[in-house]
């Protein structure tokens, strides 16, 4: 890869790390159900999620020192930004899969470690930069003159006579993407709980609890405000699929009643319909790397659903599951083709087409 391609290497590249390593998890779910095979396959899909996973962890750190200006720019991006903490669900994701195979050691405590101590750090930076991208509200037009000029007073001094510059615009920021740093503290659990480490993987779970619903409403209400997500990004929309699906997976996990599960199950399967309206919309345009959105909460939503039906010895979930398992592994081979074809004829690892949004402040 020559120097010119890795510059455009943003942290979002990490996700197809997410679908593999989702991918994965989805076919060892289907062990007791299929046998040894997808145990087999579980672990090629896995191997080649951590393969990828040291590939682009090297090629990410010799860009940010070869050009640290354009990864500057990944981090002040109103999209791009969130994509940050793919690399610390990434890591979280392969720490699962190793220890649902049972293997422990200090090094698998370490990697998971990294994950969740990564995922918090980007939670808490993307909810600073809220704090310093929100705009001061205008008066209203009927304010009176004296509300104005208090306004008009806060924002000078005798060292600084002149208006401060407005900050830049909240609602660009807001994108489906969000939920990746700032939910995304509820992937911690799936490997925590099976490593010892309980406390701290359900704090970071609650974390991620009570986030879900503000970016919920903060999305829906920037839909409003700002009408439909520009096209590139449309397949972003399916990561809302994601939250109810691995949070049925920890509270699964954790014992919680089968009915407390069954109703995050619920909340997923609605997300599934609501994304699915846009299917056609996402991806009927030029292949980019936002298509690998749709990846891991596919995965996730399969992982629950085969695990739901192992619970309750449902034959028709287990059904659905197995069809589920079919549809994901064909979104992600297929996204792996569209992938090596976009980085042969240099699509990918380029300046790509990005909607009229405004950037972030630095």
């Amino acid at each position: 890869m020559n120097a010119t391609p890795l510059k455009f290497l943003m942290p979002g590249w990490f996700s197809v790390v997410m679908g593999l390593g989702g991918l994965a998890l989805a076919w060892l779910s289907a062990g007791p159900a299929l046998g040894e095979s997808a145990t087999g396959a579980s672990l090629v899909i896995g191997a080649v999620a951590a393969l990828v996973f040291l590939g682009l962890l090297v090629l990410s750190v010799v860009r940010a020192n070869r050009y640290p200006g354009a990864l500057a720019e990944d981090l002040r991006h109103p999209v791009r930004h969130g994509f940050v903490a793919a690399l610390p669900v990434a890591t979280l994701l392969l720490a699962t899969e190793v220890a649902a195979l049972g293997v422990v050691g200090l090094w698998v405590d370490v990697l998971w470690w990294a994950g969740a101590l990564g995922q918090l750090w980007a939670t808490v930076w993307v909810l600073k930069r809220w704090l310093v991208a929100l705009p001061l509200p205008p008066a209203p037009a009927s304010a009176p003159a004296g509300l104005q000029g208090l306004i008009d007073g806060a924002l000078v001094s005798p060292s600084n006579p002149k208006p401060a510059p407005s900050p830049p615009p909240f609602w660009p920021l807001v994108t489906p993407v969000l939920l990746i740093p700032v939910v995304g503290n509820v992937v911690a659990p799936l490997a925590g709980l099976t490593l010892g480490h309980t406390v701290w993987s359900m704090a970071q779970f609650g974390i991620g609890l009570l986030l879900w619903p503000v970016v919920l409403v903060l999305l829906l209400v920037r839909r409003a405000a700002q009408g439909p997500l520009p096209e590139r990004i449309m397949p972003t929309w399916f990561i809302t699929i994601a939250p109810p699906s691995v949070m049925g997976l920890v509270l699964l996990q954790a014992q919680a009643p089968v009915s407390v599960v069954a109703a995050f199950w619920g909340m997923a399967v609605f997300f599934v319909l609501w994304a699915g309206s846009v299917a056609k919309q996402a991806v009927t345009q030029p292949f980019s790397l936002t298509f690998w959105a749709t990846s891991f909460p596919l995965a996730a939503f399969t992982t629950l659903t085969l695990k739901l039906a192992g619970q309750v010895g449902s034959s028709g979930l287990q059904l659905a599951g197995t069809l589920l398992l079919a549809l994901t592994s064909l979104v992600v081979f297929g996204l792996c083709l569209a992938t090596v074809r976009g980085l042969r004829n240099g699509s990918l690892l380029a300046p790509e087409p990005v909607a009229q949004i405004v950037p972030n402040a630095a």
